[in-house]
């Protein structure tokens, strides 16, 4: 938590001196209070016999002191606000931002709903631990300090008491915050769970309805929450503890003060003021424990989100550009595999790339295809460094991509991938996320390429037709097409089209095939498809299997050679007659 203060709170470092400043200056003004309250008292009631005068110039000072420690107080919350909202504002951008240099490996590493826990219900964990560090653990200890010496000055006999009562109250809580923090690990695990399950049944909600799962969705989702539940109740459970535990400890030292302090006014040892102000402070002083308390059981179930926080910070991407060089630039689309092999996981007895050589000229039409399982995707994964190679060699343009700084390789190549994305926003703004300085001009041709133009045109908002949230305003093949044009408008020396075309009908496949290879000849194609008509024009077809390129040819030559292929070839077109 220290560790994130100091690296967080720079931007905001005068907010996060001023807060502690003031809270410094308000337990003076309220520590010099009842030092006042005991001279009207001594002074002016028993010495002097009831001196109004006297006393209304104590009762003025203080009301001033009172005044002077609420506007003091103020400030302090008001500093201590911002500081804190600043602070979990810097964690919060710095967490998204590692986010991003996140490859693919490191996300699956961090799912989704784990990932806007943290950014969410963990940061406010966090902001609650940064104001109990500013208004208890800061104002509570000098409070303590000041009003423990005010008691030791006025009789340092009667302040023994709290040598017996504060290790007693440390060794209490010191137990209780140690068993409490595993705890509260695992309650915030469990509602990562239950968010997963929440998030997983909204995303779904289709398949839900359609297979009348609903009954089934809702037990798992009340048995998550149970142990959500479950979880909460032992970790806060144990804390609750503390309360009962300090108050028995502080109506007990109580007890004691009255006991002690009679029998010493009694014998002459104290006046009655001073009796009546060494109880205010040991009422600061207990209360100052209290707070104390509060304040480490704040940051004990922080700690938990802190843990979490760093867990993203920490996290490291597995694909590093740092000894790239910065001025090499993707000169063409040529794209080369040697002896190419890959797995996901270090662990993984199998790869799932197996010795792969390819070769493929800038500007040509390469087909994929091959059984569902055969690693087509992850091949072409490897171009824009999605994952790294586990052997071999990737290069582009001559180049080991790893010789490239990731933002140029990638804007060097536009990938349309299986599960098609769109943002919330116009047409028009989410074709320009391949583009953010493209014409209207230049959207326009690159839907017409994409064959979307149509469409689009009969909407009645045309290209700022409101997409909502992932493109629900569309139908399955339209987002197609828009995500073919976003890729498109980039502009990049490769394209690659992974099964990007499996929700239109075989006409429309045809013409943006078509289209594809009239109007962008100077770039580097590769189209993964199960339909053979969708690949059929390509300049070379290669066929996948089992992570190995089984064979490569036109398509003439493949349904000469290549059983596979032939079947698969007669078997749709079979079905397409039908």
């Amino acid at each position: 938590m220290f560790r994130l203060l100091r690296k967080y709170t720079k931007d905001g470092w005068w907010a996060a001196i001023l807060g502690p400043l003031f809270v410094v200056i308000e337990v003076i003004f309220e520590a010099a209070i009842p030092a006042i309250m005991a001279k009207i008292i001594d002074v002016g009631i028993h010495e002097r016999g009831g001196d109004l005068p006297f006393i209304r110039e104590m009762g003025l000072t203080m009301v001033l002191l009172a005044c002077g420690a609420a506007v003091t107080g103020i400030l302090a919350g008001l500093f201590s606000t911002i500081s804190s909202a600043r602070f979990v504002r810097n964690i919060r951008n710095a967490m998204f931002d590692k986010i991003q240099t996140y490859d693919f490996a490191n996300i699956e590493r961090f799912p989704v709903s784990t990932i806007v826990m943290r950014l969410t219900t963990d940061m406010r964990m966090m902001r609650m631990a940064y104001i109990a560090i500013v208004r208890m653990l800061v104002r509570s200890p000098i409070n303590l300090i000041v009003s423990f010496y005010m008691v030791w000055r006025m009789n340092n006999r009667l302040a023994l008491v709290f040598a017996v009562a504060i290790p007693v109250l440390a060794t209490g809580l010191y137990m209780i915050m140690n068993k409490a923090h595993p705890r509260f690990v695992v309650m915030m695990e469990k509602y990562d769970a239950m968010n997963n399950t929440l998030k997983e049944n909204i995303e779904s909600v289709r398949v839900v309805k359609t297979f009348v799962r609903d009954d089934f969705e809702q037990e798992k989702f009340a048995e998550k929450s149970k142990s959500v539940m479950v979880a909460q109740r032992f970790a806060e459970g144990l804390v609750i503890l503390s309360q009962p535990f300090f108050e028995l400890v502080m109506y007990s030292v109580m007890i004691a003060i009255a006991w002690f302090g009679g029998r010493f006014i009694i014998n002459g040892f104290m006046t009655t003021g001073q009796f009546m102000s060494y109880l205010s402070y040991v009422r600061a002083i207990l209360f100052s424990l209290m707070m104390v308390s509060s304040g480490l059981m704040q940051i004990v179930i922080a700690q938990a989100s802190v843990r979490r926080a760093n867990e993203v910070l920490d996290e490291t991407s597995d694909i590093d550009d740092s000894k790239a060089d910065p001025d090499l630039e993707v000169e063409n689309g040529e794209i080369e595999f040697e002896h190419v092999s890959f797995k996901y996981t270090k662990d993984a007895k199998v790869n799932a790339l197996q010795d792969v050589n390819l070769k493929i000229r800038s500007g040509e039409v390469i087909g994929v295809i091959g059984m569902t399982g055969s690693s087509k995707t992850t091949m072409v994964q490897l171009i824009p460094r999605l994952y790294d190679t586990t052997e071999g060699t990737v290069r582009v343009a001559g180049h080991d991509v790893k010789d490239y700084k990731l933002n140029k390789l990638r804007s060097a190549v536009s990938m349309v991938l299986q599960k098609n994305t769109l943002f919330s926003g116009t047409i028009e703004e989410n074709l320009k996320w391949g583009n953010p300085d493209a014409t209207h001009e230049e959207v326009v041709e690159a839907c017409r390429c994409a064959q979307a133009d149509d469409f689009i045109q009969a909407m009645p908002m045309k290209y700022e037709t409101d997409l909502g949230q992932g493109g629900v305003n569309v139908s399955g093949g339209q987002k197609q097409r828009l995500c073919i044009a976003r890729a498109l408008l980039k502009k990049p020396k490769i394209i690659i089209l992974d099964d990007s075309t499996s929700a239109v009908d075989t006409d429309t496949d045809r013409r943006i095939q078509e289209a594809l290879k009239e109007r962008l000849g100077h770039m580097t194609t590769i189209i993964i498809a199960q339909r053979v008509a969708s690949i059929e024009k390509a300049d070379r077809i290669v066929i996948m299997k089992d992570g190995m390129i089984s064979d490569i040819g036109n398509h003439a030559e493949l349904l000469e050679r290549n059983e596979m292929y032939r079947d698969l070839y007669e078997t749709q077109t079979e079905g397409m007659a039908e």
